[in-house]
């Protein structure tokens, strides 16, 4: 059964190479059970699947999609402060020497999303599993998974950076902004990820609720999170990163008022998120193609 369900989903990633066009409808139409309407765009899912055919090809998508590569389109961007600490880059797992690494680190494949191993005790590190795993990733097309040029002629590498955690130990809180013709216009907070219940809420650039309803739930149930410490700093170099995109959500860690480069972010959730709901056409209504 296994054998067959990876001969069919190899298939499907040859079609999504082959059709791509085809294969996003088709994904689309699972998704939302409707059809996507690439001549006029209106929601924010069907603008993505939009840029994917007309701008994500461009050099300038593949650099910053690249998760070790962009570093250097932040630093010219003047933002080379917030990145974090770089431990080494490798072309295959065998290349790590894992005894010179800290007792904590983070390994994580520079060409798609999902592609990270957290280590938080190197001394209970499986890694023998731990290379397995990297091999098995770096094989990957992940473009093909649901058409995401801008991942497709990366050049694929191995990253280990710093591990981030706040004073208890868990994951700082991180911070989305939703990037629109080169100005942040919202963003996405996650608290309590260490909890296992993360909470998502919606700002705008002065820290008032977007009217959304999950927004809107949440902050009626807990109190409303402050703006913290660090937010106009991840505000000011949002701006420098997306001055060059139609769309792009920045991606931040606010670690004790220090701010994280995360990733730059062209589509999020593929464009297939179904948990937008009404944020779908409102920050569509945003998006200027």
């Amino acid at each position: 059964m296994n054998v067959i369900k990876q001969t069919v989903k190899s298939a499907l990633k040859v079609g999504a190479n082959v059709f791509p066009e085809f294969y996003a409808k088709t994904h689309y139409l699972i998704r939302f059970k409707k059809k996507l309407n690439l001549r006029n765009p209106a929601s924010f899912n069907e603008k993505i699947q939009w840029l994917k055919f007309n701008e994500l090809n461009d050099d300038i998508y593949t650099l910053c999609a690249d998760k070790y590569k962009v570093r250097e389109y932040v630093t010219a961007k003047g933002c080379g402060d917030i990145l974090n600490t770089l431990y080494g880059v490798y072309d295959n797992p065998q290349d790590i020497d894992y005894s010179a690494l800290p007792e904590k680190f983070a390994l994580k494949c520079n060409h798609g999303a999902g592609y990270n191993i957290i280590c938080d005790d190197k001394s209970s590190l499986d890694i023998e599993k731990t290379n397995k795993k990297l091999n098995e990733w770096l094989r990957q097309d992940y473009s093909a998974n649901f058409v995401e040029p801008q991942y497709k002629k990366i050049e694929r590498k191995i990253l280990c950076e710093k591990y981030i955690e706040n004073e208890r130990g868990g994951f700082p809180d991180d911070y989305k902004f939703y990037c629109f013709n080169g100005k942040p216009y919202a963003v996405m907070v996650c608290v309590g990820r260490e909890k296992g219940t993360p909470k998502f809420y919606y700002f705008d650039m002065n820290w008032k609720p977007l009217p959304f309803e999950d927004t809107i739930e949440l902050i009626k149930e807990n109190h409303c999170p402050e703006m913290p410490e660090g937010f106009n700093k991840m505000k000011a170099c949002a701006i420098k990163l997306a001055s060059d995109f139609k769309f792009v959500r920045a991606d931040f860690y606010l670690l004790n008022g220090q701010v994280i480069f995360g990733e730059l972010t062209f589509t999020p959730s593929a464009g297939l998120d179904v948990t937008l709901q009404e944020a779908d056409v409102f920050l569509g209504s945003q998006l200027k193609l």
